[in-house]
């Protein structure tokens, strides 16, 4: 059975490497910025008593890993396939997505757990020293997530590491707040109860970034995609097509959509004719760049007999097909 495969136009290429250079210098610069706040903002919560600080810097110290890693997912991905990895690098990113995802769960359950023990037993804070150092962490946090949002919103990694530095954001405007209650009333629970708000916010981002990229990693179809919608547009606009089945739709990165499927085509069409024709239908009308299309007639290759010589062998089902 003839097969084809389309690895996708030049140009669209050419526009993610753009897109993905541009990301990894950004990354970076926002992961230097990160990492050179973060020693400061620690030592001050240490030598003010605040939690907030403290919370904040544990968020910066996660974040400029979790940076470089996704500045590090950037550069892998830019390498060319190999023999063993057919695909290239490019779902690196999404799995380094995923791991911040995690990383920001764990961060925040332990700021939660810290503000518990700060309301059962309060500590005394300094409210001023409290306030310079939180008005200095919020600038740097501004200049990293400026940096970070004019990046490609559509890449996983991306939106992970622009998550990482929202979160020092929120952390260091509680901290103002925080130290400036302090100041006006010196009431200290208010550094606990505010951090544990933040991390309540980040939380519900984590969660949605972590669904997505587990969503990509388990090859799931794109949420702007719909296999079936898509299998009846091919059958009823490609001439010469009767049926589209065994279809899969997946995305390797969360941006790059790609396809399989086998076209039953009717007699005397031309094969090569009819799998151009549906390759170039799904690209410019479903945005997917990279398909393999089995062109049939007849019965399908996959098709077997439950009395198939395969199953005396004890070989397992075939499964997967869609009608």
């Amino acid at each position: 059975m003839a097969h084809s495969h389309d690895h996708g136009s030049h140009a669209g290429h050419g526009a993610g490497h753009v897109h993905g250079s541009t990301d990894k210098k950004r990354v970076l610069i926002a992961a230097c910025l990160t990492a050179g706040f973060m020693v400061a903002e620690g030592l001050g919560g240490l030598l003010t008593g605040s939690l907030a600080l403290l919370a904040d810097a544990g968020h910066m110290l996660a974040d400029s890993i979790a940076l470089g890693l996704a500045w590090y997912a950037f550069h892998l991905g830019g390498r060319p396939a190999t023999v063993r990895l057919t695909y290239g690098f490019g779902r690196v990113k999404t799995l380094v997505a995923y791991t911040n995802g995690i990383a920001i769960f764990a961060i925040a359950l332990w700021i939660v757990y810290e503000a518990w023990g700060r309301l059962m037993t309060p500590a005394p804070v300094l409210g001023g020293p409290m306030l310079v150092v939180a008005i200095a962490g919020l600038l740097v946090n501004f200049a990293s997530f400026f940096v970070l949002h004019g990046g490609d919103r559509d890449s996983l990694n991306m939106r992970g590491a622009i998550l990482h530095v929202l979160g020092d954001l929120l952390g260091s405007a509680a901290a103002i707040v925080a130290a400036l209650v302090i100041l006006a009333t010196g009431w200290t629970p208010i550094d606990p109860i505010l951090s544990v708000l933040v991390s309540l916010l980040i939380l519900s981002t984590a969660w949605s970034l972590m669904r997505e990229a587990a969503h990509v990693l388990l090859e799931g179809v794109p949420a702007s995609l719909d296999r079936d919608l898509i299998a009846k547009d091919i059958a009823g606009t490609v001439n010469g097509v009767r049926e589209v089945h065994h279809m899969h739709v997946w995305s390797l990165d969360g941006s790059s959509n790609m396809a399989t499927l086998h076209a039953c085509l009717n007699d005397g069409v031309d094969p090569h004719q009819a799998v151009s024709a549906i390759k170039k239908r799904l690209a410019a009308e479903h945005g997917i760049s990279h398909a393999t299309v089995e062109p049939e007639f007849g019965q399908c290759a996959d098709s077997r007999d439950e009395h198939d010589h395969d199953h005396d062998h004890g070989a397992p089902p075939h499964h997967g097909h869609y009608h």
